[in-house]
């Protein structure tokens, strides 16, 4: 079924824009096609995110379910462990409830928002 509308892309609010572009370009390879103080926007080419400014942003918090969590990402990764220690390196954390065993490992970057990085099989 063919649908009536175009994602154009995904915004995520967070406390500093430029930051969090720079987080994702080295985490994932994407191009920063715009970066200033209010706002970012990243490309994959077929995707665009937009990073806004919100004052008083707080992130939503892992694992509070009760938080305002509204999304996450998943990254498939060929080694957990070293893209783990990159996230880390480029300014994740690691909270301490890992509900994922040895299937995927919870992040949060440096806004507060969670992904998770788990390995690509095939």
């Amino acid at each position: 079924m063919a649908g009536f509308a175009s994602l154009i892309w995904l915004d995520f609010e967070c406390p500093d824009p430029v930051a969090l572009a720079e987080f994702y370009r080295q985490a994932l390879g994407w191009d920063v096609l715009d970066s200033q103080d209010d706002y970012a926007v990243l490309s994959t080419g077929a995707l665009r995110v937009r990073l806004g400014r919100v004052e008083g942003y707080q992130g939503p918090g892992w694992p509070d379910a009760a938080g305002p969590k509204r999304y996450h990402l998943d990254l498939h990764v060929a080694d957990v462990s070293d893209a783990v220690e990159r996230c880390l390196k480029l300014g994740a954390q690691k909270p301490g409830f890992q509900p994922g065993g040895d299937q995927w490992t919870v992040l949060t970057d440096p806004a507060g928002h969670p992904f998770c990085v788990t390995a690509h099989h095939g």
